[in-house]
């Protein structure tokens, strides 16, 4: 019976000694006045915030398994899915297009970022400051004036508008992104790092695809994740630079709802979301890993 009595006291002593005792002093009296107020000004401010952001998402999502065309109602259907992967040749090639484009002019524009922020980073020349100037004009300038220089010059070029202009176009504005994603990066660079490579023999070459390239990695894929959404949803500039045959996604999407919001976009729009959701998911966790290397 002793034996019995100890056993017990001793269990009701270790789950004692494992509960989190209560914050003390004056950390406890905010913890009590932040959990009283459980709805603050900030919270309401916060809910609000994405209610407004989100709702939209919500009443897209909803209206895509609607069975007819208006904002009414009429039953819970899959037909406007069935005519997206089915009937709607026209836009999948403008997607198709708007794939392409934003991948190449991504990586198009991914390599010549990189390479110019180590060129400005690491060399002093004249026109550097310049350069830097110049790089991110396309990003300060309005889309519209971008657009029409653009139309502008290829037209002077005798160049016909098409999938070649809208790349073009698409390297130039997303090269400043690219480009200032880099420089941060270098700015952190331990340039230690590269006279020990070059103590131990290493060329130019080889300390930039070996030393260089790897340590700038996440500034790299962060680019070019920048660039390929910029060019995704770009529509002000494509529109100016854009020919026969050569519409992109947004282009398709503007020309179909000026009669109408079309239930097909919808169904488009939330299989879009569920993809971004997914490779958004997929690559964060890739960023994590290559920063944790």
């Amino acid at each position: 019976m002793r034996r019995g009595i100890n056993f017990s006291q001793m269990v009701r002593n270790i789950v004692t000694s494992l509960k989190i005792a209560p914050p003390a002093g004056e950390a406890a009296r905010h913890a009590r006045r932040a959990y009283r107020q459980s709805f603050s000004f900030s919270q309401t401010i916060f809910i609000a915030t994405i209610v407004f952001l989100f709702l939209p998402l919500f009443v897209l999502v909803l209206y895509s398994f609607n069975a007819s065309k208006g904002m009414n109602w009429t039953g819970f259907s899959f037909v406007w899915y069935e005519e997206l992967f089915f009937h709607s040749r026209d836009l999948w090639r403008a997607f198709w297009h708007s794939i392409v484009i934003a991948l190449s002019s991504a990586v198009s524009a991914t390599v010549i970022g990189t390479l110019g922020a180590i060129g400005v980073n690491w060399y002093r020349f004249r026109l550097r400051n310049y350069v830097q100037i110049i790089s991110f004009l396309p990003m300060i300038l309005p889309e519209i004036i971008i657009g029409v220089s653009l139309s502008v010059f290829f037209a002077g070029i005798k160049l016909h508008l098409g999938l070649l202009t809208i790349l073009i176009a698409h390297i130039t504005f997303n090269l400043p992104f690219v480009f200032l994603m880099v420089m941060a990066r270098l700015d952190e660079f331990d340039f230690s790092i590269i006279e020990a490579a070059h103590d131990l023999g290493a060329n130019e070459l080889q300390t930039l695809l070996r030393v260089t390239v790897p340590v700038c990695m996440p500034g790299i894929v962060s680019g070019f994740l920048t660039a390929v959404t910029i060019s995704l949803e770009d529509f002000v500039i494509t529109y100016f630079v854009t020919g026969p045959g050569s519409s992109t996604l947004p282009i398709y999407i503007y020309s179909a709802i000026r009669f109408g919001v079309s239930p097909v976009i919808n169904a488009l729009s939330v299989v879009m979301i569920l993809g971004t959701v997914a490779l958004t998911f997929l690559l964060r966790n890739f960023l994590k890993y290559i920063a944790a290397k």
